[in-house]
């Protein structure tokens, strides 16, 4: 059998949640990863039946309950990003506070970045900005390293020209396109061979 890159990190997420749900039915305390998959299993099943996302997000968020988890992890994870299959294509869904918990000053596991202006994102490479219309009626989002040629087929741009690139986006980061707006993005060239994996409606499963 021939999987994709795609759908091997599908059935990675499945398994750690399989692990993770033997763990939690007898009783056991979650790690962040085990949390992490649960919640990312629970969205791409959602997605897949082709749920609105706000059913989407609400199936990730009850996948697990903070008392399910070991001391500390509802402090770390505090959102959980996934590039979701949905029957239209694929859409980044973002789930935050998945335990139900705000973060405090002090928790563990905080990343404090640098002033925009002290920082440089891949200095020296190739840039392009290109206008994006969403055509759906929800709000789309894509994550900061997406292929962004192979972004939600709802958005509507010349995806020859964006072929090689991703948003020029903090990593870790994503950017939303409300429906029927036409934002301009700036796009990044990516390293290496600029390539990235062909994705069709039958990836991620």
């Amino acid at each position: 059998m021939h999987l994709t890159p795609a759908e091997h990190d599908r059935l990675t997420v499945f398994t750690v949640a399989e692990l993770a749900r033997r763990r939690r039915a007898r009783g056991a305390k979650l790690s962040a990863p085990e949390v992490i998959a649960l919640v990312a299993d629970a969205v791409f099943e959602a997605a897949w039946d082709g749920l609105p996302m706000d059913e989407v997000i609400a199936a990730g968020r009850g996948a697990v309950r903070a008392e399910d988890a070991r001391p500390g992890v509802a402090a770390l994870v505090r959102r959980v990003e996934v590039d979701a299959l949905f029957p239209a294509g694929t859409a980044l869904v973002a789930v935050d506070d998945p335990l139900g918990r705000e973060p405090e000053p002090g928790d563990p596991g905080a990343v404090i970045p640098a002033a925009p202006e002290n920082t440089g994102l891949v200095p020296g490479r190739a840039r392009l900005e290109i206008e994006v219309t969403n055509t759906a009626d929800v709000d789309v989002h894509v994550s900061s390293h997406y292929p962004f040629w192979q972004a939600n087929a709802a958005l509507a741009f010349d995806r020859e020209a964006a072929r090689g690139h991703r948003l020029d986006v903090p990593a870790g980061s994503s950017l939303g396109f409300p429906p029927g707006a036409t934002i301009t993005v700036r796009l990044v060239r990516l390293g290496g061979a600029a390539t990235a994996p062909r994705l069709t409606l039958e990836d991620g499963r």
